[in-house]
């Protein structure tokens, strides 16, 4: 049995040490605060008594559990991801421990009014009875991904207290950056070895996912020119005003309140400007893509027909792809899919086979070599202040890795 207070503990350092990423850093990783969390992983994982424990300069961990067979079977990895999002603070993380969890409304902030309510959250209905850990509503808890680092830590350490249970050579890793899309982008697959790996990057208990968003990024510039308004008729273009007739002609019901499942979407997630200049920041999702491609051809299609209405280039569309549907690089192999699911059902857990609305490492990895599905981490409400993450289900969660590894031995006997 894992044990709660143990798990909790670790759970608890992790998240009071920022790791928060920064998109606007086209350093390695993008904030040094990430090798802080990084070295206490280090030495954790040496003293718990993990092999070939390494920190390369690119603030990527990876370690080895060695195998305890008297035969050779494949060698699986997992995978999380220690940075924070940089949508919300992860600044000064204030966790608070809520026992026996009884479905009622949970005031993160007295001072400041801040609920965490089943009236509008309805899944912390099916964690009654259970011990969550939630933030104090000033921060976000980052659980993603520090709980998917917490059970794959607490995974290794109770096969090497627990010899008895039978496993191949298990490799781990820790990347950064993952929030601000470069979790992957220097990870080395030969160097780590596996020949298939998990992300422990997933949501609610149960989710085993495949695939993932196409994605795309798109800078829409929009120039304009500045006149005395006294004397600006015929003269003044108004940058501003051209942005709003742009964001007009993109589907209004395409964004990502208004869609679900497969449904793709524009996002325009930043918008500043003057008469002079209006930049537009989108991104672009779809799990088909055909779609995808059409969405991206939309948006300069639009682009286009406001510079020949204007006869000048008022408008350019920069748009670059970010990662791809990892479903195409995982069917292949869908046997590692189905190892999960069956470790799941034999741990009581109803595996929720579903898309992923967003990113992954597992994408990108998938598409160098190292195909990689993922796992719940057990978390829900990412990326703000109502985050939290019941202990129960870092308990499963960290039972999945432990019943993969013994599964894998087992099948290939």
């Amino acid at each position: 049995m894992i044990d709660k207070q143990h798990i909790t503990n670790r759970f608890l350092k992790y998240v009071t040490i920022d790791t928060e990423s920064d998109p606007n850093n086209p350093a390695f990783p993008s904030t040094e605060k990430q090798w802080n969390l990084a070295n206490v992983l280090v030495e954790e994982l040496k003293q718990i008594g993990m092999k070939e424990v390494d920190l390369d300069e690119n603030c990527y961990i990876m370690a080895t559990l060695p195998s305890n067979l008297d035969y050779k079977v494949p060698t699986v990895g997992f995978i999380a991801h220690i940075d924070t999002s940089p949508d919300f603070t992860g600044k000064n993380v204030k966790a608070k421990i809520i026992e026996n969890y009884q479905g009622n409304d949970i005031i993160l902030n007295d001072e400041e009014g801040i609920v965490l309510s089943p009236d509008y959250f309805d899944d912390l209905l099916q964690y009654k009875g259970q011990t969550l850990i939630t933030t104090d509503g000033t921060t976000l808890l980052g659980a993603d991904d520090k709980a998917g680092v917490t059970e794959i830590v607490t995974a290794m350490e109770y096969l090497i207290k627990h010899p008895e249970i039978k496993h191949g050579k298990i490799r781990i890793c820790f990347t950064p950056d993952e929030e601000v899309g470069k979790g992957a982008h220097l990870f080395d697959v030969e160097k780590f070895g596996a020949e298939w790996a998990y992300t422990m990057d997933g949501s609610q208990i149960g989710e085993l996912e495949y695939e993932n968003f196409n994605a795309a990024s798109a800078k829409i510039t929009v120039k304009g020119k500045i006149v005395h308004p006294g004397y600006a008729k015929g003269k003044m273009i108004n940058s501003m005003l051209i942005a709003n007739e742009y964001i007009a002609l993109i589907p209004s019901e395409e964004t990502p309140e208004k869609t679900e499942g497969y449904e793709g979407f524009f996002h325009l997630h930043d918008m500043t400007g003057t008469v002079e200049q209006t930049v537009l920041e989108y991104i672009i999702r779809d799990h088909d893509l055909d779609k995808f491609e059409k969405r991206k051809y939309l948006m300069q299609k639009i682009a286009f027909d406001f510079n020949e209405r204007f006869d000048n280039e008022v408008i350019q569309v920069d748009i670059k792809n970010q990662y791809f549907n990892m479903k195409e690089k995982i069917t292949p192999v869908m046997h590692i899919v189905d190892i999960a699911e069956e470790v799941m059902k034999e741990k009581g857990i109803t595996p929720i086979i579903k898309a992923i609305r967003g990113g992954t490492d597992g994408s990108q990895l998938s598409y160098k070599g190292l195909p990689c599905p993922n796992i719940f981490a057990g978390g829900h409400n990412f990326h703000g202040r109502f985050e939290y993450v019941p202990v129960e289900s870092m308990i499963k969660a960290t039972e999945v890795i432990v019943g993969i590894a013994e599964k894998v031995s087992k099948k290939y006997a």
